[in-house]
């Protein structure tokens, strides 16, 4: 009897040993030698923000400029001078290359006479403007200091942006250098009139004067956007809606200014056209849009594309839209190669064609 007894006893010591294991939390080593409770959901989000800023954080700058602004003065006589006056501004980049090359908003150095930027570590060193691109708001610098090593960012695909996730700012608003908010992508090809090509990720990340040209990261530390503007009221005050030019058009830019000093816009060699639904019914295709004209001795021309021929889709991109041509062939650069699927009729064609610099302005 005794002895039953003693083996029901360990048995049962065994049973609550490993009951108590199994509720123990689980505990592992997160960057920075932390110890993490992969079982507290709160603490694994926190960790992942905290770990995505560490990531990019290295490449994140503060662009500080000299400009100089005139205001106008008249004397006792009635004659009116121009008195300089010398204006500091501020705002945030982003090193994209080992090269040292930095993206920035453009209207943060837009008329500076000098500049400087502020690595994370504190460093100040001298920088020169590469090019720039008034269409999006963007432009290039490059650091003028040779021997030293720089982390570029990490750039992630816009396009497979949700809206709804997780978007990280980081930037230094108010001087305040290296300051992250938390948000999230509220929406994506947003258009609100205040440049002339806008596809904006729209974030309710907090942006305020100095984050401009500061990155808008996710979760991941990938730069998915380069923040650029602010809603307010009537007041000037922000009211939670902010918006980044996406990193995939970012990047056909800055690649196209580092290589040539300069943007010079893709374009197919035609333009297109909505067509309304009778259209669709008298051309056999339900496509809605078309091919509107093809210009001479273009990519377009050579492939013997035709107006009217229905466009379904670009690359991987379904077209239904005017915006979507835009989207398809904005974020490629000149000499990049894209394919079409072409319909007349009930017959579909795949036609690859090479992107030519558009020979106007845009927009």
């Amino acid at each position: 009897m005794g002895r039953r007894w003693l083996l029901r006893f360990a048995g049962f010591m065994v049973v609550m040993a490993v009951f108590s294991a199994l509720l123990r939390p689980a505990q592992e080593w997160g960057a920075g030698g932390r110890e993490v409770n992969r079982l507290n959901p709160a603490r694994q989000f926190s960790d992942a923000i905290a770990d995505a800023v560490e990531r990019v954080m290295p490449s994140v700058v503060v662009i500080r400029t000299e400009k100089i602004a005139y205001r106008l003065k008249r004397d006792f006589f009635g004659v009116t001078y121009r008195i300089p006056e010398q204006l500091a501004g501020q705002g945030s980049g982003v090193i994209v290359d080992e090269a040292g090359h930095i993206v920035t908003s453009w209207h943060v150095i837009e008329g500076a006479r000098t500049g400087e930027v502020v690595l994370d570590d504190g460093t100040k060193l001298p920088v020169r403007l590469v090019g720039y691109c008034e269409a999006t708001d963007l432009a290039v610098l490059r650091i003028e200091s040779e021997g030293l090593e720089w982390q570029p960012a990490v750039f992630g695909d816009s396009d497979q942006v949700r809206v709804g996730e997780v978007a990280i700012a980081i930037g230094s608003p108010f001087s305040l250098q290296s300051s992250v908010t938390v948000g999230h992508v509220s929406q994506k090809g947003r258009q609100v009139e205040i440049l002339p090509y806008e596809d904006f990720i729209q974030t309710d990340a907090a942006i305020n004067e100095g984050n401009s040209g500061g990155p808008l990261i996710d979760v991941e530390g990938r730069v998915i956007g380069i923040n650029t503007a602010k809603k307010t009221d009537d007041q000037e005050r922000g009211v939670g809606i902010a918006f980044a030019v996406p990193s995939n058009l970012t990047r056909a830019v800055v690649d196209s200014i580092i290589e040539t000093g300069h943007h010079s816009w893709p374009w197919l060699g035609m333009s297109f056209s909505v067509v309304n639904p009778r259209m669709q019914e008298a051309l056999r295709s339900g496509v809605p849009v078309v091919i509107g004209q093809v210009w001479n001795d273009t990519s377009a021309a050579r492939a013997g594309l035709q107006p009217g021929w229905g466009v379904v889709q670009i690359d991987e991109m379904r077209i239904d839209s005017l915006r979507d041509i835009e989207r398809a062939i904005y974020k490629q650069r000149v000499g990049d190669r894209v394919t079409l699927i072409l319909e007349l009729g009930q017959q579909q064609q795949r036609v690859e064609l090479e992107l030519e610099a558009f020979p106007g302005v845009v927009h």
